[in-house]
């Protein structure tokens, strides 16, 4: 469990990050989100004491981060940012391998942890292992940085806006992989993003900020039928509330018997996913891997039943 007990952050006479307590539970994806200036990087960076808070604590199972030694915290807690900052003159391999090398892990056991989570990654190690940066798109580089992130299995993973720098496409690809991953590792992460859909589509518990305090703080689908003030009921968007429900059932749910063209859509993918690729590619009606179909007129009229 981490704790955020009170903490406030002032610059210049005026808090940035005000009065907040939030509880993460252990295992789970929190997804701080909020426009530009609510807060929510800052109150991110206090976690991992890159900005001191003015007042208030950051425990970590039951521990005040004030009391450790800040290089050892850091090691303890992964932390990717937008642009992911791999070092250039290193291998995939040695980016990865940064930390653990750091903590004197046996180089067997270096090397079976970056092939690991290369394949957790869908990287496949043979291929990327000894590529450099440059050789890597976008979305691969990302993936490689949350790898390194994740390498040496840190009690947790702060996520700063991670994909901002993608394409649709590859934000797509990079959110799924996140999600797989982080529910085969059990890792809890706290994530920062301006976008509800992304909010939706990777928090168990989402939390909205503005002016530095939380407006609130619930499961996704509380957020989307009970926001708690005007400002979270504008976030979500007028008339996006259907699209943002989408995004939290699976298309294994809607699956009917039938056969359709084109390629097959995941059965893990969002309702919302199975949506957009009707729209985008003109079919009425999807095949779904492992067997079956899911229907545009299926999809649309789920949406017309979501709760106003």
């Amino acid at each position: 469990m981490i704790e955020l007990r009170h903490l406030t952050r002032v610059y210049a006479g005026v808090p940035v990050v005000d009065d907040v307590s939030l509880n993460v539970p252990e295992g789970e994806i929190t997804a701080l989100v909020g426009t530009s200036g609510s807060g929510k990087t800052t109150l991110l960076r206090m976690i991992n004491r890159l900005v001191e808070p003015t007042t208030g604590q950051v425990l970590i199972g039951g521990q005040d981060v004030a009391g450790q030694p800040v290089h050892l915290l850091r090691r303890r807690i992964g932390y990717v940012i937008q642009g992911v900052g791999l070092f250039p003159h290193h291998s995939v391999a040695r980016n990865i391998a940064t930390v653990p090398r750091l903590l004197g892990w046996p180089p067997a056991q270096i090397g079976a942890r970056v092939d690991e989570l290369l394949q957790l990654f869908q990287l496949d190690p043979a291929t990327f292992r000894n590529r450099m940066p440059h050789q890597l798109s976008g979305g691969q580089a990302q993936r490689v940085g949350v790898a390194r992130a994740l390498a040496a299995r840190p009690d947790l993973l702060l996520l700063d806006e991670p994909f901002g720098a993608l394409d649709a496409i590859g934000r797509a690809r990079a959110q799924a992989d996140l999600r797989g991953v982080q529910r085969q590792l059990g890792t809890t992460m706290i994530l920062v993003t301006h976008d509800i859909n992304e909010a939706v589509q990777l928090g168990d518990r989402i939390a909205v900020m503005d002016h530095g305090r939380i407006l609130q703080h619930d499961r996704p689908e509380r957020i989307l039928t009970d926001p708690a003030t005007p400002f979270v009921q504008a976030l979500i968007g007028p008339g996006e509330r259907a699209f943002h429900l989408l995004s939290l059932s699976a298309v294994l749910g809607m699956t009917q018997p039938g056969q359709a063209q084109g390629p097959a859509i995941p059965r893990e993918a969002s309702l919302r996913d199975a949506l957009a690729e009707c729209l985008w590619s003109g079919r009425d009606a999807l095949p779904v891997e492992g067997g079956g179909i899911v229907t545009l007129a299926a999809l649309r009229a789920h949406a017309r039943q979501a709760p106003e």
